[in-house]
């Protein structure tokens, strides 16, 4: 008569050699568990499963070098560990300092971060929120600069709310819109700030050169900058837009040389350091030496601000801390939905914006050179 297996050995796995990647059978296989407890342990079911059991999953997991299958997990707790950022570009600095500082509050919350390029394309934007959304994270940061009269507003807007409302979080890092909540710079208070005090050192008709006037980043700044110098007796006198980036810097600034307009200036302020750099260059490409012959200023204060010759004129907000700030919020299910956090910043006055002829700054009042 063939042997009979008692009840207790149909529960017990055969141990069996993995061919390849282990899986979840594998470890319960190790282990001499059911399927079904070895996911709970390995998944953080909340249905608790036994000390001795527990300790011989996980022994048996990391023999096995096994990883959890996220795509699964995610099927079966709904939601996976994983938190998406939205980035309009990953070669500018401020979009790099800012995930840094997402990426740290993700480890610290035992996430892992995806990331999107949108290219300020708000159909890609879109498309990305979509697709992502379907990899079912924990939460999902948008940043990026807000465009007027974006037609795709809505849709996006939809596809957040459907997110919140199946238990997720979201945040924008620029401009909050339609009750989504925001932590970013403020930018519109830094702006008048710089333009103050730069119309301080003695300089009074200023060239901005920005991107897109349909980016609400560039609105903030650009009206912000217009204050400031207002409030001395300065303002601007033209605008030169292009592609809110190192090339559109240059650009922009190359058109104001090659027509003649940079003569009508004393200061440039470019709509970020990417930009302040371009426009450096475009400068000297023209025989105009930056910080000598004409004042440049930037914002945002990015890495290698103090790094270029002349060290830059900027406006420094803690972009780490502000990507951080935000994957906190988003990723703690405790923490209140936010409304708009505007996270201050600093003038940086440097050697790109030098005291004009004859001009004493008043004492305190500009700012401080790191």
């Amino acid at each position: 008569m063939p042997l009979q297996r008692t009840g207790q050995d149909r529960r017990k796995p055969r141990a069996r050699a993995s061919s390849g990647n282990p899986t979840l059978t594998d470890v319960a296989a190790r282990a001499g568990v059911s399927l079904a407890t070895a996911s709970r342990v390995l998944n953080d079911s909340a249905r608790r499963v036994g000390q001795d059991h527990r300790e011989r999953v996980l022994r048996a997991a990391r023999e096995l070098n096994y990883r959890t299958d996220l795509s699964a997990q995610a099927m079966a707790r709904g939601t996976a560990p994983v938190l998406a950022l939205l980035v309009s570009t990953i070669d500018d600095p401020y979009f790099s300092a800012i995930a840094e500082g997402v990426a740290a509050s993700a480890h610290d919350h035992g996430v892992i971060v995806t990331i999107a390029i949108t290219a300020r394309d708000s159909a890609r934007e879109l498309t990305s929120v979509r697709t992502i959304r379907g990899q079912r994270p924990r939460a999902i940061l948008v940043c990026g600069s807000r465009i007027e009269g974006n037609p795709h507003t809505g849709e996006l807007l939809a596809e957040l709310r459907q997110f919140t409302e199946a238990g997720g979080r979201a945040l924008f890092l620029s401009q909050p819109v339609g009750g989504v909540g925001a932590v970013r710079p403020d930018n519109a208070t830094g702006a008048r700030e710089l333009g103050a005090a730069v119309a301080d050192r003695g300089y009074r008709r200023a060239a901005v050169v920005t991107g897109a006037a349909s980016l609400a980043t560039v609105a903030e700044r650009t009206e912000g900058l217009r204050r400031g110098l207002a409030s001395r007796g300065g303002e601007i006198t033209v605008v030169a837009s292009d592609t809110f980036d190192r090339a559109g810097g240059y650009r922009a600034t190359r058109r104001l040389v090659e027509s003649g307009r940079i003569a009508d200036v004393d200061v440039l302020c470019a709509g970020n350091d990417f930009m302040a750099v371009g426009a450096m260059t475009a400068l000297r490409d023209g025989g105009i030496d930056p910080g000598r012959d004409i004042a440049v200023t930037g914002f945002n204060d990015i890495a290698t601000a103090a790094d270029v010759t002349p060290q830059l004129t900027t406006v420094h907000f803690p972009l780490a801390e502000i990507g951080r700030r935000a994957a906190d919020l988003a990723l703690d299910a405790t923490a209140p939905h936010t409304g708009d956090i505007c996270v201050p910043g600093q003038v940086l006055l440097r050697a790109s914006c030098p005291p004009a002829a004859g001009t004493r700054p008043p004492g305190g009042a500009a700012g401080r050179r790191p």
